[in-house]
């Protein structure tokens, strides 16, 4: 009772979150409305409907498929719990298809999604008043930023797990906050229970988990109980059910397409030689099997041009090395146009050329805005960002919020994993940048500059609402 009496929200908190709930309504209602004809449907192949259907940037719609006919469809290595956490979904999605003849998935997503967005907010809030100490209203102000910036309003709607991810991160960042403050730790099934929820929507979460730990615990992180049983046997038990998912569910789907293919390929291949054969001038078994061979590696050679020039191909750069891993890296993709243009770009203001377009079917990686106004306010909040890092230079807290951001441009802009598409992942990080602005604020408290900072702040936050929104409504409608 403890615990769930967290989630209870309180006075000072219903008027903000109240507006930010029901603008997020409004949006999953323009989402759901604009396949709503098509996704309904129950006599149709679910997974090419979905994925060829749902264009919202590089968000995947697997969760409604995984909700219309659930399978291990997710990525076990980077999502090895998701599956069996939405078939509870998948289940309530089935009783209420047999009940009304409709497939109403993406009524049952936005449901968490909703859930997940509010309390996000919600403890979002709380960082700023119980951990940072700011006022209500500079709390509530840099709560709204957060949520006008454009990946964290386009993560909330969409059918993927980036939301969940960020309320998950919010909370366990808040929770450790928390614990800093009244000197208190992370008790070892508090962590074990947080990793595996945290782990299991996103491996990387995870890692957050335990960065989050170890600032809040100190060197008692490392002591031989609590490193045994709250890091290494989690992190071993959830690797290891992984890999057990992987040969249970993804491996032998793997096998039987790959066998399909192969026989498939054979037939062509066979009855293309027939056609070869019964058609060509060429004498000889031996001759024409070489000519036929010929044209088929000259065949091969021109897919291989085409497909080098199609966006799926074109828009990824080559990995750092080989191997299962490894092939996800990204060694040749501009780290600075994309610090510019994607990850302090689009994350936080969309460009109005190539709106909300995928990167493996139409838009470029690189995008540039139409206006100076958009690097202006784009300038005005990294340098904020850089002087609140700087007035929060003391705080633990700050310290372990920018050590996550620093974890993940080390996974994106230094390994280069997705890369090409960064923005999509900004519901993981974005956060921080309100929070080292809050120690800017509270450094500034009673000063002259307060009231500019605060005036700043607001007009920044109503810009951001006002670009974002009109573009996004634009696109949905």
């Amino acid at each position: 009772m403890k615990y769930l009496r967290m989630f209870k929200v309180k006075r000072d908190e219903w008027l903000a979150s109240a507006l930010m709930l029901l603008t997020t309504i409004c949006l999953h209602a323009l989402v759901i409305a604009r396949n709503y004809d098509l996704f309904t449907q129950t006599n149709r192949g679910h997974w090419n409907v979905f994925i060829n259907n749902f264009t919202i940037s590089g968000f995947d719609p697997i969760t409604y498929s995984m909700v219309t006919y659930w399978e291990a469809n997710y990525n076990v290595y980077r999502h090895p719990l998701l599956s069996f956490m939405v078939w509870p979904l998948s289940q309530l999605d089935k009783w209420l298809t047999d009940l009304t003849g409709l497939n109403l998935v993406q009524f049952i997503v936005a449901v968490p999604l909703l859930l997940c967005a509010f309390y996000a907010y919600i403890f979002t809030y709380r960082t700023f008043r119980d951990v940072i100490r700011l006022r209500r209203f500079d709390s509530a102000v840099l709560a709204q930023m957060l949520f006008t910036f454009a990946y964290v309003m386009v993560a909330t709607v969409v059918p993927d797990h980036f939301c969940v991810s960020m309320f998950l991160l919010v909370f366990t960042i808040y929770i450790a906050g928390m614990k800093i403050q009244s000197g208190r730790q992370f008790k070892i099934w508090q962590t074990v229970l947080l990793f595996f929820v945290t782990a299991g929507v996103t491996l990387s979460n995870g890692i957050k988990t335990y960065i989050y730990s170890l600032f809040t615990n100190g060197r008692k992180f490392f002591r031989l109980k609590y490193f045994l049983f709250a890091v290494l046997l989690p992190a071993a038990l959830i690797w290891g059910f992984a890999r057990w998912e992987y040969r249970t569910f993804v491996l032998p789907k793997e096998l039987a397409r790959n066998e399909a293919a192969a026989k498939k390929r054979a037939e062509n291949t066979r009855k293309m030689y027939e056609a070869f054969k019964d058609t060509t001038s060429i004498k000889g078994s031996e001759e024409i099997r070489k000519a036929f061979n010929a044209g088929l590696q000259r065949r091969a050679e021109e897919k291989q041009r085409n497909d080098s020039k199609r966006a799926w191909n074109k828009h990824t750069g080559k990995p750092m090395g080989k191997g299962e891993f490894m092939n996800w890296t990204d060694g040749t993709t501009s780290r600075a146009e994309t610090a510019v243009e994607n990850l302090f770009g689009e994350s936080i203001q969309l460009h109005p050329d190539y709106l909300l377009q995928d990167t493996l079917r139409s838009r470029p990686v690189i995008v540039r805005y139409r206006w100076a106004a958009n690097y202006v306010v784009e300038g005005l909040l990294v340098l904020l960002f850089a002087v609140g890092i700087w007035y929060g230079r003391r705080s633990r807290f700050l310290w372990m919020a920018l050590c996550g951001f620093a974890f993940d441009m080390a996974l994106h802009l230094g390994l280069g994993f997705g890369i090409n598409e960064v923005y999509i992942m900004g519901a993981h990080w974005l956060f921080v940048i309100p929070f080292a602005i809050g120690f800017l604020l509270k450094g500034a408290r009673d000063s002259k500059a307060e009231p500019w900072l605060r005036a700043a702040l607001v007009l920044l936050t109503a810009w951001l609402m006002g670009y974002n929104m009109t573009l996004f409504i634009g696109y949905l409608v």
